[in-house]
């Protein structure tokens, strides 16, 4: 790299190239280091594998509540950072010491085998935040912690195997392991396999990683002094280093989850699309620590660039092209995480300090994690972790000149430097101000466009000073979706947030208001009159299939019917209540809870239901907990979002309402779904289970107000039943089965044969 391409960094820190030592020619041969590629490709792999089955078994017996993930997250983190602490503190023995112990403690952790969760089950009045990681870490923690070492330990296994050979490039390959576990999870071993038998692969996996630590071992050079007595002298990192490395690695893991989080809440919510964040972001490392750099070199260079052209743009949140955002924003994630790992790896110390480094990184990692997805939630009304990244983001990417005319012009005297950053924030200021109260004054139809495009081309100007085009990004960033989110939280009353998402309130106009979840339409209340505040919306007007089972109930159950709903929204189809009914709602969200019935923007509890029981909690679990027979119908409206909670559709779920319902009550399960075709799901489950059923989709007719096509499936143990809801209302057909579909169990669940975009010929049916 030329003098003047050398990377401007905030802390002004120079790379500092690792020493490097002869390659002794026989251990530094080819099958010799796939050896440790291998090893370490197999135990990042059985390390993502893990992950997802581990949460999969979980649902069933810990449900849906969000303090139940976060607390399963910070495990995880947890554990890969007391894995990496692990191999660092082993740097203190010699390297065939340090195989001795690592060898037993793998062993010793095969008493966990085959992997699974152990038999615990959670307290009824215990505390998620606490019996949750005891019970995650009793069941895998010593697993985990075993494998997590894997890539710290391997690599400086390899660089004293290879006679100091740079042992990061193999980091590479534990990143691609990830990858590939991340990814065959949901495409392969999930829906190939049931819980069973994913647990004794993954056992199968673990023996093969103990013989080929062993065979790497045998390869270690007798007589080798401890990690810690082959430091250089005088070459320990400063503090300045210490957090410089923090903040590279903090910054890409708290986007990668503020990614997903933004995605889903504010463009598109699609099923499994956390697999891709998360996979690129390990993707990210296999490039920035690849021995080639020609690739992370151009991703260097593009990355400020990229941070202006598609930062502002998704700030925005135009929801006309979603796709197009989602594409631009998975594009700035990898810049971004390529650009600040690849400038970790140009400060990576020497090999013999390397798990000092991977312990930093770790932590980065997750503090990262837990600033996006812990603290974010509980401090934001809105997704503002993910423009606050993308701003970090831009202070610490390496400023490269585009051109050498450009650097021209800022190099001279401080006092010019001075002077050209003056005139960039009178300029930024300037666009701003117009874009925001004149307009009208830029030229075009859309002057918001104009607008970013003055700024897009001002910024071309700058990258190289990292000062002023922070303050363009800035810029970028408050004018296009900043300024109207602000103004949304100032307004303290419209909007608010929970580990669930972000609801919002819109009133469209004086007569109708809607709650949003995300970019999903969560309720709508008609206002002006007594009338319209108690007529039922969206999904659940009279001719849909849950409202003309409301409307038969009491001719069904008699006066004293038994109601359950599972999922409260704003609380539309308590407006279906009469005095004698008994209703009850099953809410996991309690934030859902405040907005329905206790903050008066929705009134349909208070005005209809006010005596309706309130249950929170994940409704499997609170289902599982009534008493049998003691609802005569249930409506189960956990699916009309994007998001589906596979264990609330499985065969053993449908067993627990069954228990929870009169002999000859009534199960409505609503299907609507934009991405998924959910009534094979229902057929396959209640093949020869003794259910009968019948199907309405409903679309409205011309003139009705806040009506939304429907699809819902009525399901009930006796035959009677589905016949007179069939002779009460209009439209019901029968539900066709579907001979090739599997059914869903707590073992064994896949989305993928469902998914709309894979089976086409499911959309329509």
């Amino acid at each position: 790299m030329s003098d003047q391409a050398v990377p401007e960094t905030p802390l002004e820190e120079k790379a500092v190239t690792p020493t490097e030592a002869p390659t002794d020619a026989s251990a530094g041969s080819s099958s010799r280091r796939w050896l440790f590629v291998g090893t370490i490709l197999l135990g990042s792999f059985l390390l993502f594998l893990v992950q997802p089955m581990i949460a999969r078994m979980a649902l069933p017996r810990l449900g849906g509540a969000p303090a139940v993930w976060n607390s399963a997250m910070l495990v995880y983190q947890a554990l890969l950072l007391g894995g990496y602490g692990y191999a660092h503190w082993l740097g203190r023995f010699a390297v065939r010491r340090q195989a001795a112990i690592h060898l037993g403690v793998l062993a010793g952790a095969c008493l966990w085998l085959p992997i699974g969760l152990i038999a615990m089950s959670p307290p009824a009045d215990g505390e998620p935040a606490l019996w949750v990681p005891g019970l995650l870490i009793a069941s895998i923690g010593p697993l985990f912690l075993a494998v997590s070492a894997q890539a710290p330990l391997v690599q400086r296994w390899f660089s004293s195997a290879s006679g100091g050979a740079d042992p990061y490039a193999l980091y590479a390959a534990s990143n691609i392991g990830s990858f590939g576990g991340l990814l065959a999870y949901p495409l392969l071993v999930e829906p190939s396999l049931p819980i069973t038998g994913q647990r004794w692969l993954w056992t199968v996996g673990y023996i093969a990683l103990i013989l080929l630590v062993l065979a790497c071992a045998r390869l270690l050079p007798k007589g080798a002094p401890p990690t810690r007595e082959m430091h250089a002298p005088g070459s320990a990192p400063g503090r300045r280093r210490i957090l410089h490395w923090l903040a590279l690695a903090l910054v890409p893991s708290g986007l990668m989850l503020a990614t997903t989080t933004f995605l889903t809440t504010d463009i598109v919510a699609v099923p499994l699309l956390w697999v891709m964040p998360l996979g690129l972001y390990l993707l990210s490392f296999s490039v920035a620590f690849a021995d080639r750099r020609g690739l992370a070199d151009v991703i260097i260079r593009c990355a400020p660039v990229t941070l202006i052209m598609f930062g502002g743009v998704i700030i925005a949140g135009n929801h006309e092209y979603p796709l197009l955002n989602a594409i631009m924003a998975l594009a700035l994630l990898f810049v971004v995480s390529v650009a600040l790992h690849a400038r970790m790896y140009e400060l990576r110390p020497e090999p013999s300090r390397l798990t000092g480094f991977y312990l930093v990184m770790a932590l980065g990692g997750a503090l990262g994690g837990v600033f996006a997805g812990l603290i974010a939630p509980v401090v934001f009304d809105w997704t503002y972790e993910y423009p606050i990244l993308i701003l970090t983001a831009g202070v610490l990417v390496p400023q490269i000149f585009l051109l050498d005319a450009i650097e021209r012009i800022w190099s001279g005297t401080r006092r010019r430097q001075w002077l050209l950053t003056g005139v960039v924030i009178a300029a930024v200021f300037a666009i701003v101000m117009i874009g925001l109260n004149r307009p009208e004054l830029l030229p075009g139809k859309k002057p918001e466009g104009v607008g970013f495009l003055i700024l897009a081309g001002l910024s071309l100007f700058v990258i190289g000073r990292r000062v002023p085009f922070v303050i363009i990004l800035a810029g970028a960033l408050f004018l296009f979706g900043g300024w109207n989110a602000i103004g949304l939280t100032i307004r303290g009353d419209v909007r608010t947030r929970s580990y669930f998402g972000v609801y919002t309130i819109n009133d469209r106009n004086p007569y109708v208001r809607e709650l949003t979840h995300g970019t999903t339409l969560h309720g709508v209340q008609l206002r002006g009159s007594e009338a319209r505040l108690r007529w039922p919306t969206t999904y659940y007007v009279p001719g849909s299939g849950v409202g003309q089972a409301m409307i038969a109930a009491e001719a069904l159950y008699g006066p004293d019917s038994r109601i359950g709903v599972v999922g409260l929204g704003t609380g539309t189809l308590a407006c279906y209540a009469r005095p004698r009914q008994q209703w009850q709602f099953f809410e996991i969200d309690p934030t859902v809870v405040q907005l329905s019935r206790d903050s008066g923007k929705f009134t349909f509890l208070k005005q209809c239901a006010p005596q309706a029981k309130v249950v929170l909690g994940d409704a499997r679990l609170r289902l599982a907990e009534a008493a049998p027979a003691s609802l005569d119908l249930i409506a189960l409206d956990a699916f009309s979002s994007d998001a589906v909670p596979v264990h609330l559709l499985t065969q053993e779920a449908f067993a627990t309402y069954r228990q929870a319902l009169a002999k000859d009550g009534l199960l409505m399960v609503h299907i609507s779904n934009r991405y998924l075709a959910m009534a094979p799901v229902v057929a396959a489950n209640i093949r020869a289970k003794g259910w009968y059923a019948a199907r309405m989709r409903y679309t409205p007719g011309p003139g009705l107000e806040q009506a939304t096509a429907s699809d819902w499936i009525a399901l009930s143990p006796s035959p009677e039943t589905i016949a007179l809801l069939q002779l009460a209302g209009d439209g019901w057909e029968g539900l066709k089965p579907y001979p090739g579909f599997k059914p869903w169990t707590d073992d064994h669940a896949s989305i993928l044969p469902v998914l709309n975009a894979l089976h086409p010929e499911l959309a329509g049916e």
